[in-house]
């Protein structure tokens, strides 16, 4: 046929003829469906096709004339009667006889290889100038889905060529430089996938955000994908580590249930799709199986290695995937080059950090409004513009942020002006998120009711600088940037590690100059994710406040239990730190709440003793085998296991913190072995802080226990001045550098290296006090761990 071309005929190199995306399926049907990636038949019309049409018609002349109507493409309402008329022109065009004749034999015969009269198929455009790394934008042509019949597709196809002059599209090839009649446009007709009787989304070969190499970020939501697309949903997503994925194991770092609420569905007329309510009881489901998230990694990386060994270079890949209702089946819809980070490979040795200057944490709190997710790691100021409508344009300055319910591809050029982008749904691979990533502006997605808790020219802070949350302060708040060339930075003379919380923050954190992590902190995972007492898993007939216990189901919804959500929503967060800085080490410290800590978790209440000085109470080790708690520290073995063992991050090493005894030093080995963490075995670790005077006065005997020691100089310092570090009477005592502290450090450093033992500190002193940091390198410890707003500074004074 002259027109048409089967997806099967088709490669990678047929670019030219059928534009990006037609061809990338045929590369992947020839390539990849001998390695058991299931990708739905189609035909292409070719761009000869295209321009017959054009021709036929004589519609050149005409569009010509409009085009050059467009002198300023900030010249929005020129540019949307201009994108109207030509529009129109083309959906009102006749298709000639020669062109119809061939896309309804290859429809005919694509139906027959379904077995179906007439099949249903998604009609997508396929521009010839798409998925080049300079000329890539989310959206820009039109997808119509559930279109059965000759009559429907053929006017879809006309739909799909007239998508090639969106507002949008006119935009991009001019600011790019493309001459609209240079770039032509595949019309590509695919079986459907139905989804609308399960679930779709996407699929992306790194970290959206902050360009991690070793992500799989998986977005996924019921009914079929537009949903995700066009952010109409907060949707599921998942994340799985690649390089332990790739050695067997089950490395499923992140699990996140997202509301969900809609999702499209075939409607009851032929050729309509419909938006309909997520029961209740789905909305609280995850949309993937794991056994499906880790076939879609699978299939991620198949993909990403193929592209990448046509290029002789990493190609991360933007994927579209569906999962079939009717035979249960994962297919691939659509695959293509993800080209923001990619683009950026070269500025790798640029890391810009920004920093808001806020005057206290309490201060923030008062100032929050909204959050959401985070996207593109920058902080802006700016006032408030909430629009509703494409005619809301007119309002809109240079500079504004844009607050939306979600955003549609018609709105791109509105977008290019904004500072920042604020919508209520959307997940982290929408609409929103994907423009603001290639704007290079800032944007919260999913917020659920910004434009409700937002109002029109309200001056405010929109902070993206902190991980996968964003927040919208009330307000121009201060912040600082900084670039850092990380080429030109001096080594330090001994390691640098990280001290860490926020697991959501490690894979950016990860980009830092150091050597592994000093401290993981498990009870920001517990308070901050988890939030419920570990007890409350274990024994919830005991929470008998009837709010609180519904509140700890509904956390725990997506599971079959609560054991089985706090375990891994446990691992997941230690997971993902371990998987950042892989295969660097990282230490994850142990549970170290105190009693009213503890009490402040949802059922806290209902397993916590009243303590007078919690500080110096049932915490740390002395916890772990009291039968106050052993059940729940079962739970965070488990959860450790988890990691080492089904995700593969064996550069996991536990910390056990304020060990008082060596006799408890034992009780803890003892009671980590009973529950499968025997140290030595498969090279775990286990390292003990330093805090406690006995500690470093009998540092020769805790040796016999541990791995190493890591010392933690805010509890050493109140154990050993007798100070109670929560005591705003006593503050003017605590301090690191106190002589008696000093001391300790000394012996602590000194027996640790006579017993062969690796020694570091986590402590705060080394990063508020540079004369701690010498005294310590001094002594001979092996690494600094750091907060990490003080490891570029702390670089920078040893220049």
């Amino acid at each position: 046929m002259k027109f048409i071309k089967k997806f099967a005929d088709l490669s990678i190199n047929d670019v030219p003829l059928v534009g990006g995306k037609n061809a990338s399926l045929g590369e992947m049907i020839q390539q990849l469906s001998k390695k058991g990636i299931l990708i739905p038949q189609g035909f292409a019309i070719t761009v000869e096709g295209y321009w017959h049409y054009l021709k036929s018609n004589n519609f050149l002349p005409e569009m010509k004339q409009l085009v050059n109507q467009i002198d300023d493409v900030q010249d929005l309402k020129k540019l949307q009667t201009v994108g109207k008329q030509i529009r129109a022109l083309l959906e009102n065009g006749t298709i000639p006889d020669d062109l119809k004749n061939e896309v309804e034999l290859a429809y005919n015969q694509l139906s027959q290889d379904y077995k179906q009269t007439a099949c249903d198929v998604a009609v997508r455009s396929s521009a010839t100038a798409e998925d080049l790394p300079e000329a890539s934008f989310a959206g820009q042509q039109d997808t119509f889905l559930n279109v059965s019949g000759l009559p429907e597709l053929l006017a879809s196809i006309k739909k799909s060529i007239a998508s090639l002059f969106t507002d949008r599209a006119i935009v991009y090839r001019k600011q790019h430089g493309f001459d609209d009649f240079q770039v032509a446009l595949s019309v590509g007709i695919q079986k459907m996938v139905r989804s609308d009787k399960a679930s779709a989304g996407v699929v992306f070969s790194l970290d959206t955000e902050t360009g991690f190499k070793d992500a799989i970020v998986i977005n996924s939501s019921w009914g079929l994908g537009e949903a995700v697309v066009k952010g109409e949903v907060n949707p599921d997503e998942f994340r799985v580590f690649k390089p332990t994925l790739r050695q067997g194991f089950k490395p499923i770092i992140k699990q996140y249930c997202g509301e969900k609420k809609s999702k499209i569905i075939y409607g009851d007329q032929v050729n309509e799709t419909i938006t309909v309510p997520v029961l209740a009881s789905e909305q609280h489901q995850f949309s993937l199986s794991q056994e499906e998230i880790l076939q879609l990694s699978d299939y991620a990386l198949l993909i990403e290695d193929h592209y990448s060994s046509l290029k002789n270079s990493w190609v991360p890949m933007d994927i579209e995937w569906a999962k079939d209702g009717i035979d249960g089946a994962l297919y691939i819809v659509q695959a293509r080059p993800e080209t923001v980070h990619s683009r950026a490979q070269q500025q790798e040795a640029l890391l810009t950090v920004y920093t808001l200057e806020a005057s206290s944490t309490k201060d923030l709190k008062t100032r929050l409004l909204v959050t959401g997710q985070s996207i593109g790691q920058q902080i802006v100021t700016g006032v408030v513009r909430i629009v509703n409508s494409i005619s809301d344009i007119e309002q809109f300055n240079q500079g504004d942020i844009l607050v939306t319910g979600m955003t549609d591809p018609d709105w791109v050029p509105l977008m290019k002006k904004a500072g920042a982008i604020v919508t209520d749904q959307g997940g982290r691979t929408c609409h929103a998120a994907i423009v603001s990533r290639e704007l290079q502006i800032p944007a919260i997605v999913g917020t659920r009711n910004a434009t409700t808790k937002l109002h029109d020219k309200q001056d405010v802070t929109v902070d993206c600088s902190k991980g996968l949350v964003g927040y919208v302060y009330n307000g121009s708040l201060p912040f600082s940037s900084q670039t850092i060339e990380l080429e030109k930075i001096p080594q330090p003379p001994v390691p640098l590690w990280l001290n860490i919380a926020d697991s959501d923050r490690a894979f950016s954190l990860s980009f830092l100059p150091c050597s592994g992590v000093g401290l993981a902190r498990t009870e920001f995972i517990i308070a901050n994710t988890i939030q419920i007492h570990p007890m409350a898993a274990v024994h919830p007939e005991k929470v008998t406040d009837t709010q609180t216990l519904t509140q700890i189901k509904q956390l725990a919804a997506p599971y079959n239990s609560l054991s089985d959500y706090f375990v891994d929503a446990l691992a997941q967060g230690a997971g993902s730190i371990a998987a950042a800085f892989y295969p660097r080490p990282v230490i994850v410290r142990l549970s170290d709440f105190k009693s009213n800590e503890y009490r402040n978790l949802l059922g806290g209440k209902f397993f916590e003793p009243e303590e007078a000085n919690p500080m110096l109470g049932l915490r740390g080790a002395s916890r772990y085998y009291s039968p106050l708690y052993k059940e729940a520290f079962s739970l965070e073995c488990k959860a450790m296991l988890k990691v080492r063992q089904e995700m593969g991050l064996t550069n996991l090493k536990i910390m056990v913190p304020f060990v008082r005894t060596t006799e408890e030093a034992k009780k803890v080995i003892d009671i980590l072995a009973e529950n499968g963490l025997v140290r030595g075995k498969e090279a775990l670790e286990i390292i003990m802080m330093v805090e406690v005077p006995s500690n470093a006065l009998l540092i020769n005997d805790f040796c016999t226990y541990f791995d190493g020691f890591s010392i933690g100089s805010n509890d050493l310092t109140q154990t050993t001045l007798a100070l109670d570090r929560d005591s705003e009477l006593l503050i003017s005592l605590f301090d690191e550098r106190n002589a008696a502290v000093k001391d300790l450090m000394h012996m602590a450093i000194q027996g640790a290296k006579k017993n062969h033992k690796h020694i570091g500190i986590c402590g705060q002193a080394p990063s508020d006090f540079p004369e701690m940091a010498t005294f310590l390198i001094s002594e001979g410890i092996d690494y600094l761990s750091l907060n990490a707003d003080a490891i570029v500074p702390f670089l920078k004074r040893i220049r």
